[in-house]
């Protein structure tokens, strides 16, 4: 009977995918589905929030290569701290799958830290049968060329030094810096959105925090080769414990800091008109992240809405299924989050207390 240790080229490389909220993962994600060859992928999702939205965008992609059972959503928290009770038991459906499947791609939650993820690589139920191929960390860089980790970090900033408890402590650039320092790869995305000095502050604010010689590759709306981010076999688990973050003294961690609903909303006339009132949320109620879908009166496909702060983006994704035709959205923002007002503004209200 055989009885060697596998070895590495008997395990199922993982890419763990990471970012701060709206940097743009599943966009990335799903361009690598549509684009990648030669290798059948499956994906683990993990949501912020109580709608699974990312995973229905790459559920929407229609890949061959990647079906619809491939891809796995975690919405019971953030995957950082249910890695026993949520991402083994996916892992387990995932390599138990026939055809077998080549490589997974791990795309966090915004809130989660990658260091405990890869950490559980070392755990005796998945350690012989897949490892880290690479850390990929996205950043939003049209956020980071104008200082910032995130596209309304002017909003955060006061809300920080109106509460006194998070004088000491900013968790958004806390979750950011760790990001960073676990990435063998960085994605600098919305290019098309920065001009050359933009580019030069965003690269300069990275090459100011990377620990090592970590690669930055600059991306439009998730337009890059998958063989820049699958296959570089880094096999991170074995480094990162070198690799220093905010949280490496703490027991545990926590994601108090922020919080999420969802949004029903009727059938809309004006996509434009909409996108405006969620832009007006992110400014006046501090929302800092909009995602989900809606139906659009007099249109069969169902309207993907994405924002970043008070940046939006809309388009039709596909036609509604047999799923009930009502718009449900994920707002995310900081504790606190003032849930009736930002109903009030998606409602179209004028005039909010």
């Amino acid at each position: 009977m055989n009885t060697a240790a596998p070895t590495p080229l008997d395990r199922v490389p993982c890419t763990i995918v990471t970012g701060f909220l709206g940097s743009g993962k599943t966009t990335l994600i799903r361009h690598v589905l549509e684009t990648v060859k030669g290798k059948r992928l499956a994906v683990i999702v993990n949501e912020f929030g109580d709608v699974g939205i990312d995973g229905e965008i790459l559920r929407g992609c229609g890949i061959d290569t990647c079906p619809e059972e491939n891809i796995v959503e975690l919405a019971n928290g953030c995957i950082c701290c249910t890695v026993a009770d949520d991402f083994v038991p996916a892992l387990d459906a995932i390599l138990a799958r026939s055809p077998k499947v080549d490589h997974i791609l791990i795309e966090t939650s915004g809130l989660a830290l990658p260091k405990p993820l890869v950490q559980a690589f070392h755990w005796p139920a998945i350690r012989s049968r897949v490892t880290v191929d690479g850390v990929v960390a996205v950043v939003d860089g049209a956020a980071l060329a104008d200082g910032r980790v995130a596209h309304d970090h002017d909003a955060l900033s006061q809300q920080r030094a109106a509460d006194a408890s998070l004088d000491h402590d900013d968790p958004i650039e806390e979750v950011f810096d760790d990001q960073i320092a676990c990435a063998d790869l960085v994605i600098l995305t919305k290019a098309d959105l920065i001009d050359a000095a933009g580019q030069a502050r965003a690269r300069a604010a990275l090459d100011a925090e990377l620990p090592r010689g970590v690669r930055v590759v600059s991306v439009t709306e998730g337009r890059v080769d998958p063989v820049v981010l699958m296959g570089l076999g880094v096999g991170t688990e074995n480094d990162i414990e070198n690799r220093r973050t905010h949280h490496d003294d703490e027991a545990e961690h926590d994601h108090d800091d922020f919080d999420s609903f969802v949004v029903e909303v009727p059938e809309i006339a004006d996509p434009a008109e909409f996108a405006a009132r969620i832009a007006r949320a992110a400014e006046e109620a501090d929302v800092l992240r909009v995602k989900g879908f809606l139906p659009v009166s007099g249109k069969p496909m169902r309207l993907l809405v994405q924002a970043v702060g008070p940046r939006v983006a809309h388009h039709f994704d596909r036609a509604w299924g047999a799923e009930p035709r009502v718009g449900r959205l994920v707002a995310i923002g900081l504790k606190g989050l003032d849930r009736a007002k930002v109903e009030a503004i998606l409602a179209g209200e004028r005039e909010v207390a």
